[in-house]
């Protein structure tokens, strides 16, 4: 809605993003001012006026729409741009608003930048599904290789039906169900994982995809970082201050302060008429103390920042007096649209200059001895991502001086302050600390330089055409020859343990993208001190394009680039998609690693379709915020983080965990071991039914085609089930590399992305297994017939039950005792069931000599060699695990 008015005084209020754009700083909304005047609410009411507004739009950073009041004379117009406006999702944090809705259900930002969730399927499933398919080809063309060895005689349509199902074994149904048992394990597993307390598993179909990943995607703001910000650094030149030193500031200040005061006293300076500005006097080298003095200062009044104090009592409304208000220190908060501003003004608290008030005109800021210092505000210039500065001029009460204070990034600070030969090369230190940097300067104006220039500067205001420009160009005929003060140094806290995790990451092969809302310069410090960007590696930063041509040369000149880390900006970034879609990807996947900056939620999204679609391999998205839902719905796997932004996006995500360090082991050692037993359990099922098909395939054929079942009834379920179910589930508890070796050598990791342990070379494999295994066994109880036909099928299912119980030991990689209890127990209960399976099997005949030696005999021919094989192939050719684990 547009915003029209509001109780507080100030004629402005904060509201909270978070939900909206991830950041969880507060933003100023000014109320459209010729609303703002009317003497009463009611007044809203009487007043004939309308709202020109834009067609709703996915961007949320931006406004653009025209208020105008008809009924005065002349009609009133303005402007309206994204300041005025309170979008929806987004909550008012200070005071009471009244407002025009403009949009409204599907038309409002917070809708337009959210998408649908999709199901999940992992690749592991898409695979077997595949598999399957040949199987079921397998199977129609066996039945009809049956039939025509038949010749074809008689109703030959009805035998084929009957070979179909006899043979339809081959086609695994127990697998979805072993599978889904063993994804429901998985999950139990990873929420028991006391090293990751707190993980939580919400859903049941994709744990397999932790464990193919290739891009990882993650949000910046409270993922990476805690989005708590602490002064770390204050650098005049000649002296650098740091944590441990800031007493030695405080100190200074004390000094100062007591000696101006005493000045102040000794010539009464409220006779004393107001003092030219200093630019007359000869230049002195300053002390230090006056340097830190000034600097100090000029942090304290050069910014956005308002105090605000909560009210004590029940009196909601904001118009009592000062003197009910607590302006206690503890009870005072500092809000703006930027943690790093706040985390400034904190810090001049700390050392002795407190901020207590602050308006639209003024602001007061108490000395170390408890004096007020008043300043009038007479202008201010708002940070913007094109100036990357901001300025403020102010008039202090007792002298009457006017000084332009401005802080901004060394890039855009560089050229407007005097010469001087350390700034560069501090900057670069700072950065390479991770902190980010801010140059802080000022000029003193004399009153007849700042007349002519605020005339000049509103006449800018009110052009219409390129407005901005005129705009820019008036205030920068003040930036000229600045007066350097100091540079500081701010720290965004990383996440416990984010530097070994992303290390950990990079060295598994996953590519690591940033995508954040924030701005250019914060993201790519934080890119550079979180190591998403190693030391040594340059990062090419995307020049902002508007057009085809400006696209196509600057992606020409990245081409150049070799091994370099991408930053660009998601406005960019939506014109390289609109023309250059392939090629971009194309260059940005070759990349180490890829920071995109400005994205609207949308955008992310957008970004982890196109890595889908050209590259086809698995992506994973992390985030903790509203912002961050529409790519954790849309990559393969969406992990969500419980931080301050609330808990969307972990209610919204496959996997929820606490913190951004649980993702390493969440990856390396659940993710690689649930589908390394994910592949061995499907094939394992599939060869259950092979083996029992070739028997049954090899039975026919030697009784002239016949469709007739080798096993009746019982036997089948039986074998399907109580026989060999167990040992076969056990293989989820099969483990190819200690926990702790898998974290160590994160390299492992790279293997499974090629997707071995489950392909059609593998699948092939136990398809000749299962072939050779259920020739043997048929064709040895056929060799070693006696007389009656009952025998061959009791020699030949002994046999088979034995040969997948050893098949499983055979598949096992590290032994879990439960193993070993579901082997002893299948055979347990085979043995168990012999007794009463009397009407399939001759009791007399079992309980000899000559049954034992047969099976043993027929099982040692089908299994031995298998044992052999891998041990060669273990001996010739190790998989990397083991050199590991040996």
């Amino acid at each position: 809605m547009v915003f029209l008015r509001t109780s507080e005084k100030a004629g402005s209020c904060f509201i909270r993003t978070d939900q909206l754009d991830g950041e969880t700083d507060w933003k100023l909304r000014v109320a459209v001012s010729c609303t703002q005047r009317l003497p009463a609410l009611g007044d809203l009411f009487s007043i004939n006026a309308y709202v020109y507004a834009q067609k709703p739009q996915l961007d949320i950073h931006s406004f653009e729409g025209t208020f105008t009041r008809e009924d005065s004379d002349p009609p009133i117009h303005e402007s309206l741009s994204i300041e005025n406006t309170l979008w929806a999702s987004t909550v008012v944090a200070s005071g009471t608003v009244i407002g025009v809705v403009i949009y409204t259900g599907k038309e409002t930002r917070s809708v337009m930048n959210t998408s649908n969730p999709k199901n999940k399927v992992g690749l592991l499933d898409l695979e077997l599904n595949q598999l399957t398919k040949a199987l079921f080809l397998a199977l129609v063309a066996l039945s009809v290789v049956m039939v025509t060895l038949q010749g074809f005689s008689g109703p030959w349509y009805r035998s084929l039906f009957r070979f179909l199902l006899l043979f339809s074994y081959i086609i695994p149904i127990s697998l979805r169900v072993n599978l889904d048992m063993g994804k429901a394990a998985y999950g139990w597993m990873i929420m028991k994982d006391e090293n990751i307390p707190g993980t939580v598993v919400r859903t049941s179909t994709i744990p397999e995809e932790l464990g193919r990943l290739v891009y990882l995607l993650t949000d910046k703001t409270g993922t990476l970082t805690r989005n708590e910000m602490v002064f770390k650094r204050l650098h005049l030149g000649t002296v650098s201050y740091g944590t441990d030193t800031m007493d030695e500031i405080q100190n200074h200040l004390v000094n100062s302060y007591s000696q101006t005061q005493a000045q102040a006293s000794g010539n009464n300076a409220s006779s004393a008429p107001p003092r030219k500005a200093q630019s007359s006097a000869p230049k002195v080298r300053k002390s230090v103390s006056s340097r830190v003095h000034e600097a100090v200062k000029a942090v304290a009044l050069c910014h956005n920042v308002t105090p605000v104090y909560e009210a004590r009592g029940a009196a909601g409304e904001t118009e009592f007096a000062e003197a009910d208000q607590d302006f206690s220190d503890d009870n005072r908060t500092y809000q703006a649209s930027s943690p790093d501003e706040v985390a400034l003004v904190q810090w001049t608290e700390s050392v002795g200059l407190t901020l207590v008030n602050r308006d639209l005109t003024s602001m007061q800021l108490r000395t170390p001895s408890g004096q007020i210092l008043t300043y009038c505000i007479l202008q201010t210039f708002p940070f913007t991502s094109e100036s990357k500065r901001m300025g403020v001029i102010v008039r202090d009460e007792s002298t009457a001086e006017i000084t332009f204070y401005m802080k901004g990034a060394d890039v855009a600070m560089s050229t407007v302050v005097q010469y001087n030969d350390w700034l560069e090369e501090e900057c670069g230190n700072m950065a390479r600390e991770g902190l980010r940097t801010l140059v802080v300067a000022k000029r003193a104006l004399t009153e007849e330089q700042y007349q002519d220039f605020e005339s000049r500067y509103n006449q800018a205001k009110l052009s219409i055409h390129d407005r901005t420009l005129k705009v820019a160009a008036v205030v920068e005929s003040l930036e000229r020859e600045m007066e350097l003060l100091c540079l500081t140094g701010v720290e965004d806290q990383l996440q416990a343990d984010v530097r070994p995790t992303l290390e950990m990451l990079r060295n598994a092969g996953i590519k690591i993208w940033m995508l954040t809302g924030d701005k250019l310069e914060t993201a790519t410090c934080i890119a550079k001190s979180s190591h998403l960007v190693s030391r040594t590696q340059d990062t090419h930063v995307f020049r902002p394009v508007t057009s085809r041509g400006e696209a196509h040369l600057e992606l020409n000149a990245f081409r150049r680039k070799h091994d370099c880390a991408l930053v660009i900006s998601g406005d960019s970034l939506e014109v390289c998609l609109k023309y250059y879609e392939h090629e971009f990807v194309e260059l940005a996947c070759q990349c180490p690693a890829v920071v995109c900056c400005r994205c609207a939620p949308t955008q992310k999204a957008h970004i982890v379709k196109l890595l889908q679609q050209h590259t086809g391999r698995r992506t994973c998205a992390i985030g903790d915020g509203g912002n961050d839902v529409s790519m954790i719905q849309a990559a393969d796997c969406g992990i969500g983080i419980e931080g301050k932004e609330g808990r969307q996006a972990s209610l919204a995500a496959d996997f929820s965990v606490p913190q951004f360090k649980h993702i390493g082991r969440l990856l390396m050692v659940h993710g690689r071991s649930s589908y390394k037993r994910s592949a061995a359990l499907s094939q394992f099922v599939m060869h259950r039914g092979l083996v029992i098909s070739t028997m049954q395939a090899v039975f026919s054929s030697v009784f002239y085609f016949a469709s007739v079942p080798l096993y009746q009834g019982f036997l089948m379920v039986g074998y399907a089930t109580v026989y060999t179910m167990f040992p076969v589930f056990s293989l989820v508890l099969d483990q190819d590399v200690k926990p702790e070796m898998a974290m160590l050598y994160p390299e492992l990791y790279k293997d499974l992305t090629k997707g071995r342990s489950l392909s059609c070379k593998t699948f092939l494999v136990w398809v000749l297994i299962s072939i050779y295994q259920g020739g043997i066994l048929m064709s040895g109880a056929l060799v070693l017939f006696e007389s009656e036909f009952v025998h061959v099928v009791a020699i030949s299912f002994t046999a088979l039950v034995l040969t997948e119980l050893l098949m499983v030991a055979l598949t096992v990689r590290t032994w879990h005792w439960l193993m070993a209890v579901a082997e002893l127990l299948s055979l347990g209960c085979y043995v168990a069931s012999l007794a009463f399976l009397n009407k399939y099997f001759d009791l007399a005949f079992i309980t000899t000599v000559t049954f034992v030696w047969k099976v043993s005999a027929i099982t040692v021919v089908s299994c031995l060699p298998l044992y052999v094989l891998k041990y060669l192939k273990r001996k010739l050719s190790p998989p990397s695990y083991s050199k590991l684990s040996s």
